[in-house]
């Protein structure tokens, strides 16, 4: 089977079974966090063409660093377990903020909020 073929296969695949095992695996915090990772990935490459302008060509730490910050955080073990408590609300859904936007992700410059807290933190700061 090409490659093509089997990706092919797979988003039909996916799309019968309404990505059941995608949507399994990322709520386990492992899956979590591999999604979390490369929704930033994609911003900085410009992916996510519509916010190109905030993120591309930004540093990205490596996803074995950005494991272990994850894993080693207090606040994100507190934050999945409230998450995962509340039957996966979305307003309690753990979140990567960067402190200082014109910055990338690195270490020194990424905290764990939750996405209310996140969204108007981005509120805020646009318009003050």
């Amino acid at each position: 089977m090409t490659r093509e073929e089997k990706n092919k296969w797979q988003r039909e695949y996916r799309k019968k079974t309404k990505n059941i095992h995608t949507n399994v695996y990322e709520k386990t915090p492992n899956g979590f966090l591999m999604r979390k990772y490369r929704n930033m990935q994609s911003r900085i490459t410009g992916v996510q063409w519509k916010k190109a302008h905030l993120y591309q060509g930004k540093e990205l730490l490596s996803r074995e660093e950005f494991l272990e910050w994850a894993n080693n955080s207090p606040e994100f073990w507190d934050m999945f377990d409230a998450y995962k408590s509340s039957g996966y609300d979305r307003k309690l859904c753990p979140t990567v903020d960067r402190i200082e936007s014109d910055k990338g992700y690195s270490l020194d410059n990424m905290r764990w909020l939750t996405h209310s807290e996140n969204s108007k933190h981005t509120r805020r700061s646009r318009y003050a």
